[in-house]
C-alpha cells in the first residue's frame, strides 16, 4: 500500500512563505517513490479543486497558470518526500494542499471535486490559510 502525508501548512499574512512537505511510504507492484509522478491541488471552501504543480520522475515541474512562478515543487528521492515551496502568498491561496501520487501520471483535468479516487495515493490535506 502506498501512503503519502502532508506536513507543513499554517496560518501567514500575504506576501509570506510557506514549504509544504510530502512524505511517501510504500510500494505498489514493486513500484516505488522514485517511479511515481508526484502532483500538489488544492481546494478552497465552496470551490472547484485545482491542480497546482505535478514533477515527473526524473523532476521535470509544471505549473498551473495561477502560480505565477510564486511556488516551485521539487522532489528528494532520498527522502521520499516532494515539497511545494509557496513564496508571495496571497489571501485566494487560501485552501487544503493534498499530495498526490501515481505511477502513470497526476490527472490534470477533473471535475470539480479532486480527484482523489484517480491516483494511487492521496492524502489527508494541509490548511494554508492567508490573511491580509
Amino acid at each position: 500500500e502506498v501512503r503519502v502525508v502532508e506536513s507543513g501548512g499554517g496560518s501567514v499574512r500575504t506576501g509570506e512563505s510557506l514549504r509544504l512537505a510530502c512524505t511517501y511510504s510504500g510500494s505498489h507492484g514493486g513500484y516505488t517513490f522514485g517511479d511515481a509522478e508526484m502532483a500538489w491541488y488544492r481546494q478552497a471552501p465552496g470551490a472547484r479543486c485545482e491542480l497546482i504543480s505535478v514533477i515527473s520522475t526524473d523532476a521535470k515541474p509544471d505549473y498551473a497558470d495561477f502560480v505565477q512562478g510564486r511556488f516551485t515543487i521539487s522532489r528528494d528521492n532520498d527522502k521520499n518526500t516532494v515539497y511545494l515551496q509557496m513564496n508571495s502568498l496571497k489571501p485566494e491561496d487560501t485552501a487544503v494542499y493534498y499530495c498526490a501520487a501515481d505511477f502513470y501520471k497526476a490527472p490534470r483535468t477533473f471535475g470539480s471535486k479532486c480527484p482523489s479516487q484517480a491516483v494511487n495515493a492521496w492524502g489527508q490535506g494541509t490548511q494554508v490559510t492567508v490573511s491580509s
